[in-house]
């Protein structure tokens, strides 16, 4: 069984849209909720987590351990890094790392024991990847913003990058698929409420759009 892991509850609403999943198709479990689809001969299991990589970690290996999972596809959303790309472009990156794991005073940003690198070779290469970089806190502040593209990472998420390192340590593939929802706010000369206020709204109004991408135009190449 493949796992398709979902972490805010906008994402797994337009899951559930995209896919007319109706009330009693619809799962508990101890992080949130699942549901079953059969595509291309493949049994999938859509899961929410919640947000965050403490929820991420802790759904998926939940999710891989009661079901055996032989593959977990992240995906969702993402803020984009590298300005030469665009809001609602779709990356599967074949690095995942977590930059919130050293004391960056002293120490590189990234840490090589969380970076994950990702096989893609099988699935050819018409797609954008790179580097994704997760951390609990959220790519909000202009500061954050740079210090990430300075370190010349693409995309940025609160779970993805502890996914990968959970799968790893599972031995199971894991593919990650995410969409630029939006890009950080220059917050400095501005009200830093107003601006995350209006980063949070493009972020509400691209969700569906990134999602609708990734199931009609990716997953089914990566099952």
């Amino acid at each position: 069984m493949i796992g398709i892991s979902i972490a805010t509850k906008w994402e797994y609403e337009a899951t559930l849209e995209y896919f007319g999943v109706r009330d009693n198709e619809r799962m508990g479990y101890p992080y949130g909720e699942y549901f079953v689809r059969t595509i291309c001969d493949s049994e999938l299991i859509f899961y929410s987590t919640g947000v965050r990589k403490v929820n991420g970690v802790g759904g998926n290996q939940y999710m891989i351990s009661t079901f055996n999972l032989t593959k977990v596809i992240v995906v969702g959303t993402c803020a984009g890094i590298d300005d030469r790309f665009s809001n609602l472009d779709v990356f599967v990156p074949h690095i995942a790392v977590q930059y919130d794991c050293t004391v960056k005073e002293i120490e590189p940003l990234i840490k090589q024991s969380f970076i994950v690198e990702m096989d893609l070779s099988k699935y050819g290469n018409d797609f954008y990847t790179g580097t994704i970089a997760t951390a609990d806190k959220a790519v909000v502040m202009w500061k954050d913003y740079l210090e990430l593209k300075e370190n010349k990472i693409t995309i940025a998420d609160t779970e993805a990058g502890a996914i990968a390192y959970t799968c790893r340590k599972n031995d199971v593939e894991c593919i990650i698929i995410k969409g630029i929802s939006d890009f950080p706010t220059d917050e400095r000369n501005a009200d830093k409420i107003e601006s995350n206020i209006e980063q949070i709204n493009v972020y509400l109004e691209n969700t569906p759009k990134v999602m609708n991408k990734i199931y009609g135009e990716y997953l089914n190449r990566f099952i």
